[in-house]
């Protein structure tokens, strides 16, 4: 882990952390709002008041302007911006994925960030966009880490960002994540994500940053480029994201866009502001709809819902309650529950960095019977050997009159010893009706364990799944 983080709280992937930066100490996982100098919707000092701790701009918009790059140079690109906190400057990937070339050299963008005085400085390198070819793919990343070895090599006086790009080949991810973090950078962006977002390929978006954050390893601080709107903060953060940016609260405000962490609606189809926000709060449908004003005060409502869901994604992982985030905002969305999907799939990952502690489980949807919660209890019933007649109930009147000892009976758990019930987490709330995934992993469980433990018998009496002896023989 680099120097400059520190966690302090986990849960699944994600986690709360501190990032030293020569403006200052941060908690992650943060947002950035982007700020564009030739377009400023809000100034930094109105967008700091609002909640920002740290700021991203564009080094490249800053040094192709004469008058912004001398005063740069001269004074600091916290004085230009009229900003205290940590900065962090893009190289302009942003303006070559766009445009196909940009007129600078990736060793000049990199000086240039660190003599204006940037906290946070990133290499110049090729951001491939998804489903390009593969040699492609091969060839833009050795350009890319060619120009990561000669920034690492640069010397510093601020923190280095190494991108990891990769397209969306996964074992590229891997492998360019793994290669990066030999490097030693002190934050790793992961790169050319954006057209995913754009395109809400959430479940696309899972498996290039699970890849990536692999080949990391845990302790690497990780941030995902581009990822602005808030329905999207859980996701990422379950993922291990810590840093975020964009500049989507003004560009939506200029197109009368309404930000909500579940979605977005037109100014002009509103009729009520859903929100209490001092914005909201203060003003009416017909002032944000007041041309250059209501397009301000419709930036700073878009602001206000960004930092208030971070600050929600902080508070459920500081209780280990995000995956109950992560389903509410999943189904916001079907290509959201996509990614969600994509996640319950990386369970095995995820619990080897998920912490054993945590707040009550709450099932919510097929995609909690696969939580880590609930594999490692499968990994804990592993070690347990027992012989004998055991009867498996989920009436709480039953009895072991007869039997060698009662087993309870959860869906997604399934058998457990009696006397573990009121235990994390097999005390979890879980509906009265369950749906065949929950059933089918208890199925499976208690299948395995029965297996493990030829010199016992079980007998199963359930009310919740009767056919229980019909879904032992069907599940694999």
């Amino acid at each position: 882990m680099p120097d400059c983080f520190e966690i302090l709280h986990k849960d699944l992937a994600g986690r709360i952390g501190r990032l030293r930066t020569p403006h200052g100490m941060v908690e992650t996982p943060l947002f950035m709002p982007v700020v564009n100098p030739h377009l400023l919707i809000l100034k930094p000092s109105e967008i700091a008041r609002i909640g920002a701790d740290m700021l991203i701009t564009n080094s490249y918009i800053i040094g192709q302007d004469p008058e912004l790059r001398e005063k740069a140079l001269a004074d600091g690109v916290h004085s230009l911006l009229g900003f205290d906190g940590p900065v962090m400057t893009d190289s302009g990937a942003f303006q070559l994925s766009v445009y196909g070339e940009i007129d600078v050299e990736p060793l000049e963008i990199l000086e240039f960030q660190m003599a204006i005085g940037s906290d946070v400085s990133v290499p110049l390198d090729i951001p491939t966009p998804p489903d390009v070819p593969r040699d492609r793919v091969l060839s833009e990343l050795s350009s890319t880490e060619k120009r990561l070895l000669e920034a690492a090599s640069v010397e510093r006086n601020g923190l280095l960002a190494g991108p990891i790009q990769g397209s969306t080949q996964l074992d590229l991810r891997e492998a360019a994540a793994r290669r990066a973090g030999e490097m030693n950078f002190d934050i790793y962006p992961i790169g050319a994500v954006v057209p995913l977002m754009e395109s809400y390929r959430f479940k696309d978006l899972v498996q290039v940053v699970a890849s990536s954050k692999v080949g990391l390893g845990p302790g690497a601080p990780v941030h995902l480029f581009g990822a602005g709107h808030p329905m999207v903060f859980a996701l990422g953060a379950a993922l291990g994201c810590d840093l975020f940016d964009s500049a989507a609260y003004a560009l939506y405000a200029r197109d009368g866009r309404y930000l909500t962490p579940t979605g977005t609606w037109k100014v002009e189809d509103l009729l009520y502001l859903p929100c209490c926000c001092p914005v909201c709060v203060d003003h009416d449908v017909k002032d944000l709809q007041d041309g250059e004003r209501g397009q301000k005060l419709l930036a700073m409502h878009n602001l206000h819902v960004s930092f208030q869901e971070m600050r929600l994604v902080k508070q459920m992982i500081w209780e280990g309650s995000l995956w109950d985030l992560l389903e509410a905002r999943s189904r916001a969305h079907p290509r959201l529950l996509d990614g969600l999907k994509a996640l319950s799939r990386e369970a095995r990952w995820l619990e080897g960095l998920d912490r054993s502690s945590k707040s009550t489980f709450f099932y919510l949807g097929p995609e909690s019977a696969t939580r880590p919660e609930v594999i490692r209890h499968q990994d804990r019933m592993k070690r347990l050997k027992v012989e004998g007649e055991i009867l498996v109930s989920d009436d709480p009147r039953a009895s072991a009159e007869g039997y060698d000892s009662l087993w309870g009976f959860k869906v997604p758990f399934g058998p457990y010893p009696i006397e573990l019930s009121e235990t994390q987490p097999l005390n979890a709330e879980v509906p009265q009706m369950s749906d065949c995934e929950g059933i089918d992993m208890a199925a499976l469980f208690a299948k395995r364990l029965i297996a493990a433990n030829p010199d016992a018998r079980f007998h199963f009496r359930l009310r919740s799944v009767p056919d229980i002896e019909e879904r032992l023989r069907r599940v694999e």
